[in-house]
């Protein structure tokens, strides 16, 4: 009984959070009164009558992309982040490297990117897992040097192999800053991509905003924008939905 009022209130203030904006929306649309910024039930109108035809293929496209850097990211950044958060020397080895290249504005290798790899799928896709790579592989690093020394000795003490201290002491100590790391990873690659997707393509919700802007039809543009939002609103959910499944101990 309690789980369904927990979802049932999650619903409300998801529905609540949804009018608030919305009447935010009408509200500003109505002060500035300009076609730059259409009222939210325009734009809602529009949104459903070209979903099917035209923003479900940029939608999709989007999807595939994301999905896609997140894994490749995720797999490599909790692989990574462990192992030098594991070992002390690899750690002042690889702690230096890290900081002098996670600042660079990734997004500025985009050109250079396109002119190794190419204009379609594999650079926007490598440059995305690698902005995401490096917050999931600090976020990993940080928290498996975070656990308890004296937790690692007593489960050494028991006869713990390597590989019994990464399966039951590290991968479940780091999960849930792994799954905090991923939803701002999620944040970070949906804002990169749109300008990825502005950049020597024809597909993705970023070339359609920017094609409708382009052409004056700002009602478009929002229904891109609406698009987007639902996706990160998806995305976020299954996240949420794998930490529940994964890290049972964070919600007793």
């Amino acid at each position: 009984m309690n789980l369904k009022r927990t979802k049932y209130k999650k619903v409300l203030e998801l529905l609540l959070a949804f009018l608030f904006l919305l009447l935010l929306w009408a509200l500003l649309s109505f002060i500035i009164n300009k076609p730059v910024l259409p009222t939210p039930w325009l734009s809602l109108s529009t949104f459903s009558r070209i979903f099917i035809s035209d923003l479900l293929p940029h939608l999709l496209q989007r999807t595939f992309r994301v999905m896609s850097s997140l894994i490749i990211a995720l797999f490599l950044g909790t692989v990574s982040g462990m192992v030098i958060g594991r070992w002390k020397k690899i750690d002042n080895c690889a702690s230096p490297v890290i900081y002098l290249t996670y600042p660079i504005p990734k997004i500025a290798l985009l050109p250079v990117l396109m002119g190794i790899l190419g204009i379609g799928e594999t650079s926007k896709i490598f440059l995305i897992s690698l902005i995401i790579f490096y917050q999931i592989l600090v976020t990993t690093r940080d928290a498996v040097r975070d656990i308890n020394k004296q937790i690692i000795c007593s489960v050494v003490s028991l006869g713990a192999s390597e590989w019994d201290l990464f399966k039951h002491v590290f991968i479940p100590a780091s999960l849930p800053k792994i799954f905090t790391s991923l939803r701002i990873s999620l944040g970070t690659a949906m804002a990169v991509l749109f300008l990825t997707e502005t950049f020597a393509t024809v597909r993705g919700i970023g070339y359609f905003i920017l094609d409708a802007s382009m052409r004056g039809r700002y009602q478009e543009v929002f229904a891109g924008i609406i698009a987007m939002s639902l996706l990160g609103l998806a995305l976020f959910i299954v996240v949420d939905l794998l930490e529940k499944k994964i890290c049972p101990w964070q919600y007793i």
